[in-house]
Parts: structure tokens; C-alpha cells; sequence
């Protein structure tokens, strides 16, 4: 018998996390499903949850676009959905292959790489400020704090804009959330001051040029192409964004992970070169990011339904990263997983994640800092999850772990200039 549907209600998130139950029942039975809207006078959308059928539709910016009504879940006003057009993350190509060519040169795999040891430092410096209190929130002490300071490392952000930034993401994406922002007015706000603060970041650099990645966005490059102030912030926004709720969330999720399954824990323990495959395995499992909304442009057919143009497609990147058909046993997590044909960082195509090297090194260096520091972190009590069908959260999960003396990360490094 077919068990009620509902996959879009942030209270399902908040309460158990991604419905796989109702998710593995779509991939048997009605792949690309009609989802009736919970919402009053919202359109209904076509849920897609197989990981073939996801993979389509990332791949085919023309047929299904992020354009035309961003790719959101959420409907906007046409006004918004103009000023929203403006940034990478809501384009189409050939404007998103454009605007990304202008911003690729600052995430090569060689440039994230110079990254690691300030990452490893910013990792010990968190440790350090709860190593010798035995217990913390690995949410709020860790988590929520690294993404954060590395954004801040990538922009030469001063120190003192850390938490700055953390505020303003976790408003921004929580605004479903009444524990969090409250409204989506309060998020427009809280996103307003993010673009003043980035107008004012752009002019500063502008004038006085750093090795720094955001210094190296605003100048042109050899054919000549920077990106405008207008760009910078919208930019800036989406960075913001897309790279602190990530890491954020793929890091609470992976600790939980392991949490859940010690033996895995016990193997990364017994093998760090295991920190190659386990960031992968970590979004496969937790998927940070469970979807995102298409506008199909034309009459089309997907798993066998008729797709009208102007529908609204939304793809589950939780549902596709469970899939039977393509990823063996997928309800085991195994850290030692290779191949991993998740589709954690997206489905392909355009809007492939740029920050994927980031991600990748940022949870590979966490988790080697974890073990060599606080080896037995253990929780305390149930974690709270976040409310959103938008990012699959963690706001609050107790950890505790045997006291330890701070390395004084936080003087080296600044010694070290």
C-alpha cells in the first residue's frame, strides 16, 4: 500500500530527518511524482528521486532551467525573481558559464590546496577553545564556526567578521526555522546587510589589492573579464551560503554518521588514508543540500510523465543519493566506499558545486584533527535538527570527550603573520 507522501514540509525534516522511507517508495513506485503543494495557492511540482532522472535534469540547463524561476524552492515575486537572476547560483547558460569562468580561476584544486594549513589551524584553534572543558556543542563550538573562518580566510576578511558572517547564513537559510530568523522578511534583511558588507569588502580591494581570493575575483583576467561590484556581492551571497551551510551540515552529519556507526569510526582510527574516500562517503550520507528547484521550458517527458512547460520540477539529492540502482548497499555507510557515484555536490552540469575541493578538504581535515585530538568524542543526548526541507541540519548535538591542554593554535598562527 502506498504510504502518504509528503516530502516538502519542513516539520518532516525537523522531526526525523530525510523521509528515506518515503523516498525509497517513490524510487520503486512513482519516480517522477505529482506533489500537491502543502502551502495555499502555491503550484504543485514534479518530485524527481531517482538518481538517473536527478542526473538528467542537472544536465540540461535548456530543457530545465534555474533561470526562469530561480532554483529555489520557494516561489518569489517576478521582481525578485529579476534582482535573484543576477546571481550564478539562479543563471542559465551561457550567462552562468560566463559568470563562472570569472570565478573558477579562484577554486582550482591548486589554489584550495595552498588552503590546507591555514584550515588545519582554524581546526585546532576550535578544538582548542573546548579541549579543556571536556563537552561541548559540536555545532555551535566546531561546526557552524569553521566554514565561516575560512571564508574569511579565502576574502582576508578580518578576524573579527567571523561570527558576522555565521549570523548572517544561518538567517539567511534558516528562515524557516522560528528559532532562527522567524520570517522570511527578517532573512531579506539579514541578506541586505551581507551585500552592503560584501559592496564594501569590493572597494576595499579594489583600492588596495590582497593575495587574497576575493582580490583576485575584482581584478581582470587575461581576456580582460572581472566581475562588477554588483556581481562580487551576489557572489559573495551565494558563497556565503553554499559554502558555510555545506561543510556546516556535512560535518555535523558526518560526525553523527559515525556516531551511528562506531565501527566506521574505528576504521578511519585505525586508517587515515581512509580521509580520501570519507569526506565523499560523508555527503553521500548526509547530503547537505536535499534539493533544488527547475522550470521546465518546453513540453517534455521524464520517467515516463508528460512534463508541461512552465512546470516546476524539483530535484532530491537525499532521495538520488540513496538509489539502489546506481550506488551498491546504499544504506550502509562504509567510509571506504570508491567508487562513489554520489551526487552530494550536485548532478553535473553547470551547477556542478564550485566549492567541492573546498568541501573535500575541509572535512578530510576536521575529522584527521578530531582523531588526533579528541579520539573518543562521544554524544550526549539526541541532536536537534533544524526546520527545513531545504538543508538537511543539525542545530544543536552535546558531544563530550576526554579534557586535553589547548595547543595555542590562535598565537602561532597570528605570530606567524
Amino acid at each position: 500500500m502506498a504510504p502518504e507522501i509528503d516530502i516538502i514540509d519542513p516539520n518532516v525534516y525537523e522531526r526525523g530527518g530525510i523521509p528515506h522511507e518515503q523516498f525509497t517508495w517513490l524510487r520503486d513506485n512513482d519516480p517522477v511524482h505529482w506533489h500537491h503543494d502543502l502551502n495555499d495557492g502555491v503550484p504543485g511540482f514534479w518530485a524527481v528521486t531517482r538518481h538517473e532522472d536527478v542526473v538528467t535534469v542537472s544536465r540540461n540547463s535548456q530543457l530545465y532551467s534555474s533561470h526562469v524561476r530561480t532554483s529555489m524552492y520557494e516561489e518569489f515575486t517576478d521582481d525578485e525573481v529579476l534582482l535573484y537572476g543576477m546571481m550564478m547560483l539562479f543563471q542559465d547558460p551561457p550567462d552562468h558559464t560566463k559568470n563562472r569562468s570569472k570565478v573558477n580561476r579562484g577554486f582550482t584544486p591548486r589554489m584550495i590546496k595552498q588552503l590546507e594549513g591555514h584550515i588545519r589551524d582554524i581546526c585546532n584553534e576550535l578544538i582548542d577553545d573546548v579541549v579543556e572543558r571536556g563537552e561541548a556543542c559540536f555545532v555551535e563550538d566546531i561546526a557552524a564556526h569553521l566554514p565561516a573562518y575560512v571564508i574569511c580566510e579565502l576574502l582576508g576578511a578580518p578576524v573579527e567578521d567571523r561570527q558576522k558572517i555565521c549570523d548572517w547564513s544561518n538567517h539567511i537559510i534558516g528562515f524557516a526555522d522560528p528559532e532562527l530568523a522567524g520570517a522570511k522578511e527578517k532573512a531579506k534583511v539579514f541578506a541586505g546587510e551581507l551585500m552592503e558588507y560584501a559592496a564594501q569588502l569590493a572597494h576595499e580591494r579594489l583600492a588596495e589589492p590582497r593575495d587574497d581570493i576575493a582580490s583576485t575575483l575584482l581584478k581582470p583576467d587575461e581576456s580582460g573579464e572581472r566581475l562588477s561590484i554588483e556581481e562580487f556581492q551576489l557572489f559573495l551571497l551565494m558563497l556565503i551560503i553554499a559554502g558555510h551551510e555545506t561543510t556546516r551540515n556535512g560535518s555535523v552529519g558526518g560526525m553523527l554518521a559515525f556516531f551511528e556507526n562506531p565501527d566506521q569510526w574505528a576504521k578511519l582510527k585505525a586508517d587515515r588514508s581512509l580521509l580520501r574516500t570519507a569526506p565523499d562517503e560523508i555527503v553521500r550520507w548526509t547530503s547537505p543540500i536535499n534539493l533544488f528547484r527547475r522550470t521546465a521550458t518546453a513540453d517534455t517527458e521524464l520517467g515516463g510523465k508528460q512534463i508541461r512547460a512552465g512546470d516546476k520540477v524539483v530535484i532530491f539529492y537525499g532521495s538520488a543519493n540513496r538509489d539502489e540502482r546506481v550506488i551498491e548497499d546504499p544504506f550502509t555507510f562504509d567510509i571506504s566506499r570508491d567508487p562513489n557515484p554520489h551526487i552530494g555536490f550536485g548532478g553535473g552540469g553547470a551547477h556542478f558545486c564550485l566549492g567541492t575541493h573546498l568541501a573535500r578538504l575541509e572535512l578530510n581535515v576536521l575529522f584527521d584533527t578530531i582523531l588526533e585530538r579528541m579520539p573518543d568524542i562521544e554524544p550526549v543526548g539526541e541532536p536537534r535538527r533544524l526546520r527545513s526541507n531545504f538543508v538537511n541540519g543539525v542545530k544543536e548535538m552535546r558531544v563530550r570527550f576526554t579534557p586535553s591542554t589547548p595547543l595555542g593554535t590562535k598565537a602561532a598562527a597570528l605570530s606567524r603573520g
